[in-house]
């Protein structure tokens, strides 16, 4: 049977429900975040103990106190205004749009439902580079000597100085890797949410909503978490760098950075930081899941 046919306003209202579901997600883990960039640094510099709760310690203790943990929000903040609302309004109005104009109102399978993922995943992150970029820097920048700290004063801050200090093309750095990290993550959390949803419901029955929406998005967060965190530590690596004395840069591209970090860390340094990477990646997936299934029966 067919669906109501969705207009204008509907496919408004996706965007805004990706948007404000990622940004409070944010909010929620950005010190999570913090800490997982860390790890990736002292990794890639086998700068001793990687122990998250020794992080944490030191950020706190030598940078601010709790505030320091909240470095870059503005930017991260940015950042999910950009690429939650596009990757997860994409994602919405490409499977509603196939719902109601190719299945005839059936759900979508699989193959459907990595598709749009894919294609929503790509065009947000491609858009949303630059304050990934951003934020990147903001969250390292304490790691590096202080006479190589960039000291941005915020996310415009930035942005102005890394345009007329490196060129408009710059804040594209890495973003081969941000790509590919966020068309694994799009795929690896919605498909699964989705696929998980449908056969849950399927095989408990429609009484069990909220244990199956947590479910599903519990398993989604641990699917995101693997699969997208060698993309993500790439990706750190590159956004970071600086220039070498001899004017070179340590990576030439996402294929020298990920030969150079397995030949310096093994293959399971690109894995470096998973369980710091689940507490930041597990949480942010569930927390945009369920806040887009409050939000979409909100609004629609």
């Amino acid at each position: 049977m067919a669906t109501e046919k969705k207009g204008r306003f509907d496919m408004a209202k996706n965007f805004l429900i990706g948007g404000l579901s990622g940004m409070i997600a944010t909010s929620c883990i950005q010190p999570m975040d913090m800490i997982k960039v860390r790890i990736q640094l002292k990794s890639e510099a086998k700068a001793g103990n990687l122990s998250p709760f020794t992080i944490a310690r030191e950020i706190y203790a030598k940078e601010g106190g709790v505030k320091a943990f909240y470095r870059g929000l503005d930017s991260a903040l940015l950042r999910q205004a950009i690429y939650a609302t596009l990757r997860l309004g994409i994602y919405f109005n490409l499977t509603d749009h196939i719902k109601e104009n190719v299945n005839a109102g059936a759900n979508l399978s699989a193959w459907q439902k990595t598709y749009c993922s894919l294609i929503a995943g790509g065009i947000g992150s491609f858009i949303g580079t630059p304050c990934d970029l951003v934020l990147v820097r903001m969250q390292a920048d304490q790691t590096l000597p202080e006479a190589e700290r960039r000291n941005y004063k915020n996310v415009f801050d930035a942005f102005r100085r890394i345009v007329a200090e490196e060129g408009v093309t710059s804040l594209w750095n890495g973003a081969g890797p941000t790509i590919l990290r966020a068309m694994a993550l799009n795929v690896a959390m919605l498909v699964t949410y989705d696929e998980a949803k449908e056969r849950l419901t399927k095989a408990f029955g429609k009484g069990h909503d909220k244990q199956i929406l947590f479910a599903a998005s519990m398993l989604s967060a641990c699917a995101t978490s693997t699969a997208s965190l060698p993309f993500d530590n790439i990706k750190t690596k590159l956004q970071k760098m600086k220039r070498l004395p001899d004017g070179t840069l340590p990576y030439s591209g996402f294929v020298d950075c990920a030969t150079k970090s397995i030949a310096r860390e093994g293959l399971t340094g690109l894995w470096a930081g998973l369980p710091t990477y689940y507490f930041r990646v597990g949480p942010h997936a569930i927390i945009t899941l369920l806040a887009s299934e409050a939000l979409r029966k909100k609004l629609f």
